[in-house]
């Protein structure tokens, strides 16, 4: 792997590997394999129904904005040496409108490989048995699976081919749809603005994004110490678990390649 890729990757999975203690290598050296049992409190979780009321006649939507700190999709591209190929990936990452981390995406292209991966950051509390449904707009979802969790996050992922990258370039939003502890279903809805321009543009030089990384992080630490005041200092350590963690690469140290579901 080239050392400009290489420090590419290690600047943009900064943030995640510091909120989850885990060195991102030695976390997604892990087998990857679909999860059997939900996962903690959820980020956002919708109200349950009152007692005796029908289940909703749709999903609960829940909108979210690109991070403030990053100005557009960001593609980090390199040289695998394992497998003598080219991949770049682009990402980016979503907030609440409170400004607190609520998803990350991650689309991964390989030069020659028709199909693309696309890799999800999701919150705590869903049913990952089911899995995940995404689409764009009102197109026909696509289905994909868990592939591991963190106590700050789960990741899921999915192959998709150039047809339904193609969609998203022209596209206003992307829905992913999860169930949440009630089995109810849950529909987290992605601004598509610049993606296009993010897949297709150069990827970013590995000192601007190390420099963007930088000014996530402070502005992070920034956060969590206004809630730590709010709260007195009650909530300081249960803080960081209430949202997953930022992602601007959803899977950082995952291999070069990342394996097929």
């Amino acid at each position: 792997m080239s050392a400009s890729f290489s420090s590419s990757r290690r600047a943009i999975g900064l943030v995640l590997s510091a909120a989850l203690g885990l060195s991102p290598v030695a976390a997604f050296a892990q087998q990857q394999r679909p999860a059997q049992r939900p996962a903690q409190q959820p980020a956002q979780q919708p109200a349950q129904p009152p007692a005796g009321q029908g289940q909703q006649a749709g999903p609960t939507v829940v909108q979210v904005k690109p991070e403030p700190s990053q100005t557009n999709w960001t593609k980090v591209c390199g040289k695998d040496q394992a497998a003598n190929k080219e991949i770049c990936y682009t990402t980016r990452d979503f907030v609440s409108d409170q400004g607190q981390p609520v998803l990350a995406v991650a689309i991964y292209d390989v030069k020659g490989d028709p199909n693309k991966i696309v890799r999800f950051l999701m919150p705590l509390g869903l049913l990952l048995t089911p899995g995940i449904r995404f689409g764009v707009d009102n197109a026909q979802p696509v289905s994909g699976r868990y592939a591991i969790c963190f106590p700050n996050g789960c990741f899921a992922e999915s192959q998709i081919k150039d047809d339904f990258i193609n969609a998203m370039k022209k596209g206003t939003n992307l829905n992913v749809s999860v169930q949440n502890q009630g089995a109810r279903e849950v529909s987290f809805q992605i601004p598509l603005a610049d993606f296009a321009k993010g897949f297709d543009g150069a990827p970013i030089d590995p000192k601007v994004l190390e420099e963007q990384q930088k000014q996530l992080q402070d502005e992070l630490a920034k956060r969590q110490e206004e809630l730590r005041q709010r709260l007195g200092g009650s909530g300081a350590n249960a803080a960081p678990g209430a949202m997953p963690a930022p992602g601007a690469a959803p899977a950082p140290g995952a291999p070069a390649i990342p394996p097929k579901p």
